[in-house]
């Protein structure tokens, strides 16, 4: 077991695979369900629904933003493994708590504790480093994007199937699934950190001020990280406008809502667990940057100027190309620092990840609160898209300057 602790060994990497895979499949069964819920406990106003969801998504963002570098320091100095599984335990509890919610203070308190547990993500990251060389992380964090798309996959579609039975459903399942994960990891998951590459746990690195000095203590970083945030922030419409918007536009059922959000994930799946490892070999990390930057691009601009739902679940298509863009900024940026640094890089990100789930949430239900309101004439039902495109074109260019072309 020790020798999987400490070397890039592929059994290590299977384990993280399976933490992450149910982690996220638990995460994804709750999407169709989450903003429903919350339309059925405001007795069906749009705009206030609107406004909720903004909410509990920019207050799950800020515990992301404050909780993830803490996350990451503390598994530099004690290890990844504990950090996992609490987390895990964690985030199942809270879980059943959502299912039992009977009102909107219940699930603002859980989506708090939510935003608390799932900042171990960040510790996943940091354990993909320890166990792979530096040329091989692009590649790396590709499967963790793939572990990211399984999830995906059956998550989304389970979850929207289960909300056509019962809303509360998708809650139970996705506690069982992230207790048993839980329980999984405490048996099974091996430590990925040795003790003599362990850093010290100082508060100035582990607060997200301080986590984020990081960025600016190697050069370049820190514009890395900015394309980074800004692919995060475009993002964020999936999260906050999905559910409303094809709903209110196609009138999709949670079937079909889980079903389009599925497929996004197969297509993720086979990018980043099939394609980006042969093709970062073939094109280099800082061609894929830009092919993951401008197939984003035009997939949010292909779903902003659909007009029929068969269109927008072809746009899909399009906006797998994007799937190339994570892994890849994230392996050039693991590079530049040590492997007792990679937790607290992981944090960083994951704080930059919370800062977009602050803004993103308000930012795009308000513009989608716009498109809905009877007082504007001619509204643009896309805009949400067009926005998460425009966002996505400011990323590519900081990367087009500041990415090095040899990495």
């Amino acid at each position: 077991m020790n020798s999987i602790a400490t070397n890039p060994k592929k059994a290590a990497i299977a384990f993280i695979m399976v933490t992450i895979v149910l982690d996220v499949l638990s995460l994804g069964l709750i999407i169709p369900v989450g903003a429903k819920l919350i339309l059925k406990l405001v007795d069906g106003d749009k705009t206030t629904a609107a406004f909720y969801i903004g909410l509990f998504g920019t207050t799950w963002a800020f515990m992301q933003f404050f909780c993830s570098p803490i996350m990451g320091a503390l598994s530099d100095r004690f290890g990844r493994r504990p950090i996992l599984i609490l987390s895990a335990f964690g985030l199942g509890f809270d879980y059943i708590l959502l299912a039992l919610a009977p009102n909107l203070a219940w699930l603002f308190l859980g989506r708090i504790i939510t935003g608390i547990t799932a900042s171990s993500f960040s510790t996943a990251q940091a354990y993909m480093a320890d166990v792979t060389k530096p040329e091989d992380r692009s590649a790396a964090y590709g499967m963790f994007g793939a572990a990211f798309g399984m999830g995906f996959v059956l998550g989304p579609a389970m979850g929207g199937w289960l909300s056509d039975f019962d809303l509360r459903l998708p809650f139970w399942v996705s506690a069982f699934l992230t207790l048993s994960n839980a329980m999984y990891g405490f048996f099974v998951l091996p430590e990925s950190l040795p003790i003599e590459k362990r850093s010290s746990f100082r508060w100035a690195r582990a607060n997200p001020l301080g986590s984020l000095q990081l960025l600016r203590s190697t050069t370049g970083l820190l514009p890395m990280a900015m394309t980074l945030f800004l692919y995060q922030l475009a993002h964020q419409v999936f999260q906050n406008v999905f559910i409303l918007y094809t709903l209110n536009r196609f009138g999709w059922s949670g079937a079909m809502q889980g079903g389009t959000l599925a497929s996004v994930g197969i297509l993720n799946f086979v990018v980043q667990g099939g394609l980006i490892r042969p093709a970062v070999k073939r094109f280099g990390e800082r061609v894929l940057i830009f092919v993951g930057l401008s197939g984003g691009i035009l997939g949010f601009l292909a779903y902003s100027i659909s007009w029929t739902g068969t269109m927008f679940f072809a746009s899909t298509i399009i906006f797998a190309l994007m799937g190339f863009f994570s892994a890849s900024i994230q392996g050039v940026m693991s590079k530049k620092l040590a492997t007792g640094q990679q937790g607290q890089l992981s944090g960083a990100n994951s704080s930059l990840n919370g800062i977009s789930g602050m803004i993103g949430p308000f930012l795009f239900t308000q513009v989608y609160s716009w498109t809905n309101d009877p007082n504007v004439p001619n509204a643009w039902q896309g805009a949400p898209f067009a926005l998460a495109a425009a966002i996505l074109g400011l990323s590519l260019v900081i990367a087009f300057i500041y990415v090095p072309k040899k990495s």
